[in-house]
């Protein structure tokens, strides 16, 4: 398709009648998706921020971009009322009757409005609109409010067959012949996502550990812009470093003839890993502001974890009992803040961990995935902080993959501590990414454990809350943690 083609067949739909028809399929469609933040809550309903065809739904198969929010009622600890409602990206196909194979995209069957007699779907698992998503990229389209942009220094073929990837948590990402991934931002913020932001910078700085942005797509809404999806070269046979550790542990968990067992076949992996960490955080102090965080700052980063270790308890009564061991963490850090000590705070990565990760079949390991945690609001998300956070995610990380063989998970649903079926795979995993790191950033984190120590507890109370929240059965991984860490002098 000619970009002169997407600017004749596409227009702004600006008819409230429109989303009144969608309304009730919507309601039953949306809080059952993996993105969707509200789980828990009723929708009570809908508001309208964009709409734009981008196939018009007068044809055999249309194509609808919707902004919505969705209304919903606030926890008891918001107070009474309902918020404004997040904002979340839908991109709507529209046929007559659906094929078999787009069967489980069904969204419903629209009974009045505009599209009275049609079948919508999640269109993303079709690969006719999938194709316009990434002609307009490949065009620098402008559809409405919407806004696809390019670096024209790289070329974007118009004949790579698209797939939907399935694995998805709070996005979803299409991934075109074995040349692109998109990656569709589905809770939307206004604002500069980091998204974008980081990986752009990271490519004018020359860092090769993440994929530069090839095109990208946006909303421009008055005087806000709203990043809505992101283009990058795919790594071609690239393994995550969960499913990497995962393989290495269930290798290790086997008997050796020696009767040795430990962390060493992935050691080199967590090694090369510290090093791209490294790296990466490198060319971040140099591509964009640095600050130094004193003891006023210290104090209120100080009060958060606190604030945060509080809340988790009052959640959770299997944490109460270790409450105040793990407060000394946050105490001893307090206490070097007020002794004058300062520590020097950069852009990071902001939610790193082994799935953050991926290893190309030539060993090289990129980091990718940085819109840091979506529940943090996105000023929150793009503060300076201490590179040592994302190490104490990495950290935790590999004591998660420790213990999430089947073995370990086991022994802690029949109600013991989880043991890992290799000892000492974490601990030895976790000194070689230290080391690696201290080869390319010329200081090991270990040599700052009041910091570390710090991030790390507050980390493992982060997990203890998710746990109990959403996968209970887990719950004993970060408790083990918490045990470990509450009583660390």
């Amino acid at each position: 398709m000619s970009e002169a083609a997407i600017h004749s067949v596409t227009a702004p739909v600006a008819r409230p009648e429109l989303l009144a028809s969608l309304d009730p399929l919507l309601r039953e469609w949306l809080p059952r998706q993996r993105w969707f933040a509200g789980k828990g809550r009723p929708v009570t309903g809908f508001s309208l921020v964009t709409a734009n065809e981008l196939l018009p739904s007068t044809a055999q198969l249309g194509l609808l971009h919707l902004l919505v929010r969705a209304h919903q009622p606030l926890t008891p600890a918001q107070g009474a009322g309902t918020q404004p409602g997040d904002c979340y990206q839908l991109l709507i196909g529209v046929r007559e009757a659906l094929p078999p194979h787009l069967a489980p995209a069904l969204i419903g069957h629209v009974e009045e409005g505009p599209l009275a007699g049609h079948t919508v779907y999640e269109a993303l698992h079709d690969p006719r609109p999938a194709d316009v998503l990434l002609e307009a990229l490949r065009t620098r389209a402008r559809v409405g409010e919407l806004r696809f942009e390019r670096d024209r220094r790289q070329e974007i073929r118009g004949d790579l067959i698209p797939r939907l990837i399935t694995a998805e948590q709070s996005n979803s990402s299409l991934v075109f012949g074995d040349t692109f991934i998109l990656k569709l931002l589905r809770r939307i913020v206004p604002g500069v996502n980091p998204d974008l932001e980081l990986p752009l910078a990271l490519a004018r700085a020359g860092c090769p550990r993440v994929p530069a942005p090839t095109a990208w797509m946006a909303a421009d809404l008055g005087e806000e812009t709203y990043v809505l999806g992101v283009l990058q070269p795919y790594v071609q046979g690239a393994v995550d470093g969960w499913e990497l550790a995962l393989s290495d542990l269930a290798k290790e968990s086997e008997p050796a003839e020696d009767g040795c067992r430990g962390g060493e076949g992935f050691s080199g992996e967590a090694r090369a890993l510290g090093r791209a960490t490294a790296e990466v955080h490198t060319a971040l102090a140099r591509a964009l502001p640095t600050v130094t965080l004193g003891h006023v700052q210290m104090e209120r980063l100080v009060d958060g974890m606190t604030e945060r270790l509080a809340t988790a308890a009052q959640a959770v009564p299997a944490l109460r009992p270790y409450a105040a061991g793990l407060r000394t963490a946050f105490e001893a850090l307090a206490d070097l803040a007020s002794e004058g000590q300062t520590w020097t705070a950069q852009r990071i990565h902001g939610d790193l961990h082994l799935g953050q990760c991926l290893r190309a079949p030539s060993g090289e390991w990129s980091l990718i995935d940085f819109e840091g945690e979506p529940s943090k609001p996105l000023a929150e998300r793009r503060m300076p902080q201490p590179p040592l956070r994302d190490i104490a995610g990495m950290l935790r990380s590999f004591d998660y993959a420790a213990h999430a063989v089947p073995g370990a998970l086991g022994s802690a649903r029949a109600g013991g501590t989880p043991v890992p079926a290799v000892p000492d795979w974490a601990d030895i995993c976790r000194a070689a990414y230290c080391a690696g790191y201290a080869e390319v950033a010329g200081r090991d984190p270990r040599a700052d454990p009041v910091l570390l120590r710090a991030y790390e507890t507050d980390k493992a109370i982060y997990e203890v809350l998710y746990e109990a929240r959403h996968r209970p059965d887990w719950l004993p991984v970060p408790m083990a943690a918490i045990r470990r860490l509450a009583a660390s002098p």
